[in-house]
């Protein structure tokens, strides 16, 4: 039984996993070298992979920064009362319990052109839904969970006690983080930004919403790749997305190389 159960396991991952990505890399490929490359030399294929290099950079760096602040915040902070911790925790959340879609649509209805933030915003020239930072907006909802809950638990387990020592020794809020919090938190932070970067560039439902997918102008990887789907052009839409395959691969094997570091550490 125990046998059996291993090699359903594996079936299951090759059915789920691996067959797609062989599925992906055959298509890609059904008209040899140069049609792959006349797929994504394409100038909508190379805008909407600009675009969403932009959109990956930009979100990883917010996340990154309001992230790790946010988890100290909640995990350090006295001034914070259990009750308000309790409800910052369950905000934050709140994109892994709502639809990407949902959160796309709930940007539109309130920054969309025909709302009053919205035309406030266009008036004074700064354009967000259907431009580039609606959809920065729309990644940073559905990507903010995860670098607090990768530093959160780092946090809970160093505890607080040197800290408070380097604090008591007259260290600067500033120094007791970079040379006492940041070193014991590093590794989280990188697995967050692997995570932050992955999820980023898989991003569909909310940026389809918020962008409306316009060519050249308002058009991401995956939406181009939904695009081509529609329009039976599969051989390109194959070919973005054996880019976007080859990266998250990518990211992963930097994710495992990362825990081995940290193993060795």
């Amino acid at each position: 039984m125990r046998r059996t159960w291993i090699g359903l396991t594996y079936l299951v991952f090759a059915l789920l996993l691996i067959g797609p990505l062989v599925k992906i890399l055959l298509g890609a490929w059904e008209n040899g070298a140069q049609g792959l490359i006349d797929g994504l030399m394409r100038p909508e294929a190379l805008h909407a992979l600009m675009m969403t290099g932009i959109i990956v950079v930009v979100v990883t760096l917010l996340n990154t920064g309001f992230g790790v602040m946010l988890a100290l915040y909640l995990v350090r902070a006295q001034w914070i009362g259990p009750r308000m911790k309790r409800l910052l925790n369950s905000i934050v959340d709140l994109p892994f319990a709502v639809s990407p879609v949902i959160g796309g649509l709930m940007i539109v209805l309130l920054l969309g052109p025909q709302t009053v933030m919205g035309a406030l915003f266009e008036d004074a020239g700064f354009k967000i839904v259907y431009a580039l930072p609606g959809m920065i907006l729309a990644t940073l909802f559905v990507t903010f969970p995860i670098m607090v809950r990768e530093v959160m638990p780092v946090l809970q387990e160093i505890g607080a006690q040197q800290e408070e020592a380097a604090s008591t020794l007259g260290a600067y809020s500033w120094y007791t983080f970079w040379k006492v919090t940041w070193p014991s938190i590093r590794w989280g932070v990188i697995y967050g930004v692997v995570l932050t970067v992955a999820r980023s560039l898989g991003e569909f439902g909310a940026v389809l919403v918020v962008s409306g997918n316009i060519m050249n102008k308002t058009q991401t990887a995956t939406t181009l790749v939904y695009q081509d789907v529609e329009n039976f052009n599969v051989v390109a839409a194959n070919g973005i997305a054996l880019v976007l395959a080859a990266f998250s691969v990518g990211l992963l094997l930097l994710m495992e190389w990362a825990k081995k570091r940290k193993e060795v550490h």
